[in-house]
């Protein structure tokens, strides 16, 4: 039961690739679902819950703070931070949507037959049995290229666009699993997609799974 998690740099593809990847193998794509189902269990608008995930900010020292820890190993949240229901964490809605994040990822995981993109799913599943970690990045020129066709911005917009969501994402992976996101030994596969394209990258990891 294969489990593919794709972390991606924004504008690389992640969400096109994945795609192409669960249709490629038949299996269920895991993307936007993560939010809406932790929307549903914390009974929170979808747009809130999106708002929050891959939100650095101040997430460390809130986490922290709220286990009364604050020089505690932070490498991953222990089970026992918080559970359900979550209306105890009325304090810190960012707590709620981390941990009913993780446990999603985690269920889907279980279940088998799935990719998963982003939301720290390579981290959250760095321990799961068979499980193939990827990353797709891309020349910066390429990424920005993408976010001015999907977003109407001119050049500088869109590379600040690019800049402002990789150091979010770095810092969201730093901050609540003390690693660095950009570390290519964290994955499996390590891909190009402004050289391979998005079918082309979708190909190689279908071609590992395949082969494993």
């Amino acid at each position: 039961m294969p489990v593919i998690t794709i972390g991606r740099a924004y504008g690389a593809g992640g969400e096109t690739v994945g795609r192409l990847v669960a249709e490629g193998l038949g299996l269920e794509l895991i993307d936007s679902k993560i939010w809406q189902e932790v929307a549903r269990r914390l009974d929170l608008p979808a747009e809130e819950v999106q708002e929050r995930e891959e939100e650095p900010a101040s997430l460390l020292d809130r986490v922290l703070s709220a286990l009364g820890a604050a020089s505690a190993d932070y490498a991953t949240v222990p089970e026992a931070a918080w559970s359900p229901p979550y209306g105890e964490l009325g304090s810190d809605t960012r707590q709620a949507v981390l941990r009913a994040s993780q446990e999603v990822i985690r269920e889907a995981a279980r279940a088998g037959d799935v990719v998963i993109v982003g939301r720290g799913g390579g981290f959250v599943l760095r321990d799961h049995p068979g499980a193939l970690h990827c990353f797709l990045n891309a020349p910066t020129a390429a990424r920005a290229h993408w976010t001015m066709e999907h977003l109407g911005l001119d050049e500088e917009a869109a590379k600040r666009r690019v800049k402002e969501a990789d150091a979010n994402r770095a810092a969201y992976i730093h901050q609540v699993y003390n690693h660095d996101w950009l570390r290519v030994t964290h994955y499996d596969l390590a891909i190009d997609t402004g050289r391979l394209g998005y079918e082309g990258a979708a190909t190689v990891i279908m071609a590992a799974v395949r082969a494993s």
